[in-house]
């Protein structure tokens, strides 16, 4: 049943994680919902971020290789900086949108684990992402990933903190931040999930230490793993329906499942 269980929280994870809906607020509602200590376990959550992490690492491969790539030829080879300019800005944009937010997980971890983890405040949460994704209903700018400013990259640094809240998805809010600062959709959805990565990078660090000083990891490690491999394989697959909706302009329709969600929460925790 372990197993099952499991299993069944990777899949919820790896579908969850990369639409906007928010993972973390679906782990919470199903927390709620079956009232059991089995979904307490923050280390099992990290170990399934990790999963998605990988799924999205490898369909961003080669963006990620070239980037890197550009990143330090830029700054170690004098003479091919012209060449690789570009790229190097882009490296430096995720890292002004990484910074703001990184500083206020760090501040506001405590207070959040501690205030914030309220069920009805969940469905006000799934609201607030049901009317963001309405604001970029008909959004497709033109601006590509040579055209994103230094404004745009503080822009939707400091404005998606609000994603650190239970229930307000990261994905969600970065898309629609990309989308309304005037990048294309393919842009935005590049630039959102590269963005993941420093950031679940940060978050996997903090709790490796949590993971070991826990003390079960034998016991533990092959139920991590399924759900590992489980929230892998699926964020691959969720990943790939995401990228198909957002290029039809299709954002929107998730509003719908949010507002559901969010009535379901007020009904059933009344």
């Amino acid at each position: 049943m372990n197993y099952l269980i499991y299993i069944i929280l990777g899949i919820i994870q790896g579908f969850t994680e990369p639409i906007p809906v928010s993972s973390s607020g679906h782990i919470f509602l199903f927390k709620n919902i079956f009232n059991t200590n089995m979904f307490n376990d923050l280390n099992f959550e990290i170990v399934t971020n990790f999963g998605s992490f990988l799924a999205i690492l490898f369909i961003f491969r080669k963006d990620v290789i070239e980037l890197l790539k550009a990143f330090f030829l830029y700054i170690f080879k004098k003479d091919l900086r012209d060449k690789y300019k570009n790229k190097f800005r882009y490296c430096m944009y995720i890292i002004v949108s990484t910074i703001p937010i990184g500083i206020a997980g760090l501040l506001l971890k405590d207070f959040i684990e501690s205030k914030l983890q309220n069920i009805t405040l969940l469905g006000f949460a799934f609201l607030f992402t049901a009317l963001m994704l309405l604001l970029v209903k008909n959004k497709n700018g033109k601006k590509e990933d040579d055209d994103i400013t230094l404004k745009d990259a503080l822009i939707i640094g400091i404005l998606q903190i609000v994603a650190l809240f239970p229930g307000i998805s990261r994905s969600g809010t970065t898309l629609v931040l990309c989308l309304l600062v005037g990048m294309s959709r393919s842009t935005a959805l590049k630039y959102t999930f590269i963005l993941y990565f420093p950031i679940s990078v940060g978050t996997m660090i903090l709790g490796v230490k949590d993971i070991i000083e826990a003390g079960n990891l034998a016991s533990v490690f092959l139920p991590y793993l399924s759900g590992l491999v489980a929230a892998g394989i699926v964020t691959y697959f969720s990943y790939r329906w995401l990228s198909e909706i957002v290029r039809k302009g299709n954002l929107w329709k998730f509003s719908i499942y949010c507002v559901c969600l969010a009535i379901f929460i007020f009904i059933y925790f009344r």
